[in-house]
């Protein structure tokens, strides 16, 4: 059994949970372990039938795509050493050396070579190594890494930061010339956040460590904010006319589909719309240059009990009403179990997260990278309203109202477009035709 290969950038994962014991009897695709990589969690089925020999790679563990995890066989054979380990060193230390913190040997800066310190970066480091070297100013060229070929880790980079070793000045990354005051400001915040001394647990505390999927979320968060210039806004929505929609079409939907007709698919149809007509909010920045995305990926928050993922409707906008709820329902339900590609998790656009499911009023949530823009939908709950007749005689009702919360990228959102954004979405719930 082996780390799976589980998208064209991911390069190691971690061992998160054994489902499984030494001498278990196990079926073949039955569920054996599970693993945590940059982009997804999920289960890793035993490749045949048979015992559980042993197990070669500890919970908590780090180690490198197609590195052997573990051992199945027939009952009563005896295993014996690989004869080729596949496992780095350091991820066979004992497990009483693992709270050690070990420094990553620092490698000699080559004068003359045709290989830039980018080059290298990339060939030694995985996509979130990276993120968190631009995160910490570290010059990857410098880490001798333990992994395969020498390539950095995420452990070798954690480690260097841990000992102090990337707060030298000789390891931040060269700002060119140009570079202003305020962006060495943010270098500097960015150093003094990540040198701050730990907190010490008093007596009676209870310590845990983060969970893989934890720390990418700490880390995607904390870059989010030192990358992108947040701003919300907010306007409230009469969300009526599709709840008596829906309340008339649910029952037909569920026998139709056997599944549920919420009021995701119903806000997923305005944004497309919405992006049709502002595609500043399904942009991207890349250096100084805008990418307007062609197509339309809608990135939906899933909250799980150990964490957060965002499964993304690849061309959301091709779908319909009902191909959005059949689209939407999938994804979440495959999130909760664990079922969800590399793929599936990658490549959004835009994004919208729903707190209202747990009575939330609104959120300012941070933004997706690289992605400028994230929709946050507040509870939907029936509330009194100012309503106005054709003569102009104010009255009282009982409508269906949601707050919805836009947080933009100020360097390529203006306040403007995201006010025309947020004015044509309301009057697209308040007032569409909705068909399945």
């Amino acid at each position: 059994v082996v780390m799976p290969q589980m998208g064209e950038s991911i390069t190691e994962g971690t061992v998160s949970k054994w489902l499984k014991s030494v001498g278990d009897r196990i079926e073949k695709d039955e569920p054996l372990l599970e693993i945590s990589t940059d982009k997804v969690d999920a289960e890793v089925p035993s490749p045949a039938a048979g015992q559980l020999l042993s197990v070669l790679v500890a919970e908590g563990e780090t180690v490198e795509v197609g590195s052997v995890l573990a051992l199945v066989g027939a009952e009563g054979t005896v295993t014996s050493k690989p004869a080729q380990d596949p496992l780095p060193a350091a991820s066979l230390a004992p497990v009483a050396q693992e709270d050690r913190p070990v420094v990553a040997a620092v490698m000699p800066k080559v004068a003359n070579g045709d290989s830039t310190v980018e080059d290298l970066r990339r060939a030694k480091s995985s996509p979130l190594v990276r993120n968190i070297a631009k995160e910490h100013g570290i010059d990857i060229s410098r880490i001798h890494g333990s992994g395969l070929s020498g390539r950095v880790t995420k452990q070798d980079i954690l480690s260097y930061i841990e000992t102090g070793a990337a707060l030298r000045p000789e390891d931040l990354l060269v700002r060119p010339p140009s570079a202003t005051p305020a962006t060495m400001q943010t270098a500097v915040a960015v150093k003094e956040e990540s040198a701050q001394s730990r907190v010490t647990p008093a007596a009676g505390d209870r310590v845990e460590k983060m969970s893989v999927m934890r720390k990418k979320i700490a880390e995607h968060m904390t870059f989010s904010k030192h990358t992108s210039a947040h701003v919300t806004s907010v306007y409230e929505i009469d969300m009526t006319r599709v709840a008596k929609f829906r309340e008339s079409k649910k029952s037909e939907f569920q026998s139709r589909f056997g599944t549920k007709l919420t009021y995701m698919p119903f806000i997923f149809q305005a944004v497309n719309n919405a992006i049709r007509q502002f595609p500043i909010v399904n942009a991207q920045v890349d250096g100084d240059s805008i990418i307007y995305k062609g197509d339309i990926n809608l990135g939906m928050a899933v909250a799980l009990d150990w964490g957060l993922i965002v499964p993304v409707i690849k061309k959301a906008d091709t779908l319909s009403l009902s191909g959005l709820a059949l689209a939407a329902n999938d994804l979440a339900d495959r999130a909760r179990a664990k079922k969800l590609s590399p793929d599936e998790v990658t490549g959004g656009t835009f994004t919208i997260t729903n707190p209202g499911v747990f009575g939330g009023l609104y959120g300012t949530p941070i933004i997706n990278q690289p992605q400028v823009a994230i929709l946050c939908v507040g509870t939907i709950e029936k509330r009194p309203k100012v309503l106005s007749t054709p003569d102009g005689d104010d009255y009282i009702a009982i409508r269906h109202m949601a707050y919805f919360a836009l947080t933009y990228d100020h360097r390529i959102v203006d306040g403007a477009d995201a006010e025309r954004f947020l004015a044509f979405l309301k009057a697209d719930l308040e007032t569409g035709n909705f068909s399945l």
